[in-house]
């Protein structure tokens, strides 16, 4: 518990304290504002009467007796032993525009209310760590302010919640990219689809508020027409209709979590790869130039995962358009899989190489 050093016990500091001394968790008391040193106890000894033990004297601003009050709290920590191993552990940030159904999401993930749910945006301002455990596996879900567009937010609070939410996305393993199904995909989905892209996250597509549509036979296929037209560059994201009122299809989320987390993750041989790469070549030769220069695929290596990153060894990287790339990651999806993740294909030239060559063997002389 922080109180004000120089302002005194005040009556709110005794109702919260009357309501500390209730709970079964050990309390600390700090005395924040103590600046000098000759004062700082006798402020502190103010508050003896709140009934909290020892008042520790502090200063935020000059961090002066932050020290003995951590080595207090140091002693009530678990032994290292004892605390859950965070290895194993699936990073999942939500993420969407204002209002459409994360907090309520989350709470349907955690069976608990654990963040406001209000219909009033922007009710949700930090970026929220909350742990759920399912058999042997462990979730760390992030609730994170709805992101608006750029030109809409005003510096100050919704600022640094937008870039804490970004941030989330950074520091996830898999992102639950919740869309509004009454909305459809707005031009703000289309920015944060391709932020999750460029940060190489797993992502799983949710769909909110699915109870709320009008539905006849056609209303899922006409509504994975418009995903399809609208995320085609997302199209490697698995899509669940939800609604988080209601709990329908919720418990099926965790499922297509592990997915996309085990894909993000996964590691393919360097004979794989090759195999991949001339089948493929194969069926579909690498375009030529008007003047009769072809490109050429030497070979290809996995050479990290999250996301899964492959470096490709050919002649001219010029030499390969867009289209044939996009053939050789369609390729590459199909028979690899990789289901839930993006991937990336680097095309290294053969002057690039011969130049670090030539480099390593000036150094080695």
């Amino acid at each position: 518990m922080i109180v004000d050093g120089q302002s005194g016990p005040t009556s709110g500091d005794l109702e919260i304290a009357s309501w500390l001394r209730q709970q079964p968790v050990p309390i600390l008391l700090a005395v924040n504002k103590c600046e000098s040193a000759e004062q700082a106890l006798v402020q502190a000894a103010d508050f003896w009467e709140l009934g909290l033990g020892e008042p520790y004297p502090v200063s935020a601003i000059h961090g002066s007796g932050t020290g003995d009050l951590l080595d207090e709290l140091v002693a009530f920590l678990p032994p290292i032993s004892e605390l859950p191993p965070a290895a194993n552990e699936i990073k999942v940030a939500i993420i969407g525009r204002p209002n459409v159904g994360k907090s309520s999401l989350l709470n349907a993930l955690t069976g608990e209310n654990r963040a406001i749910v209000s219909p009033i945006s922007g009710t949700t301002r930090d970026a929220i760590d909350m742990v759920v455990e399912r058999g042997s596996n462990t979730y760390r879900l992030i609730d994170t302010a709805g992101i608006r567009r750029k030109k809409n937010v005003e510096y100050g609070a919704e600022f640094f919640s937008i870039n804490r939410a970004f941030k989330a996305i950074r520091r996830s393993d898999v992102v639950l990219f919740v869309i509004d199904a009454l909305d459809g995909v707005t031009e703000q989905d289309l920015k944060l689809a391709g932020r999750i892209q460029e940060e190489g996250r797993a992502a799983v597509l949710i769909i909110n508020k699915w109870d709320a549509v009008e539905k006849d036979a056609y209303t899922i296929y006409e509504y994975e027409k418009h995903l399809g037209d609208r995320l085609y560059f997302m199209d490697w994201a698995e899509r669940i209709f939800v609604s988080a009122l209601t709990g329908q299809r919720v418990e099926k989320i965790l499922d297509l979590v592990d997915l996309a987390a085990l894909e993000h993750r996964r590691r393919i041989s360097t004979a794989v790869v090759n195999e991949v790469l001339e089948e493929s070549l194969a069926w579909h030769t690498p375009p030529t130039s008007r003047q009769g220069r072809q490109g050429k695929i030497y070979y290809g290596t996995q050479v990290s995962a999250q996301p899964p990153t492959f470096v490709l060894f050919v002649n001219d990287p010029d030499r390969f358009n867009d289209n044939y790339r996009r053939y050789i990651e369609g390729q590459f999806r199909e028979q690899l899989g990789f289901k839930g993740t993006p991937i990336r294909l680097r095309w290294r030239g053969k002057k690039v190489r011969d130049a670090e060559g030539s480099a390593n063997r000036a150094t080695r002389v």
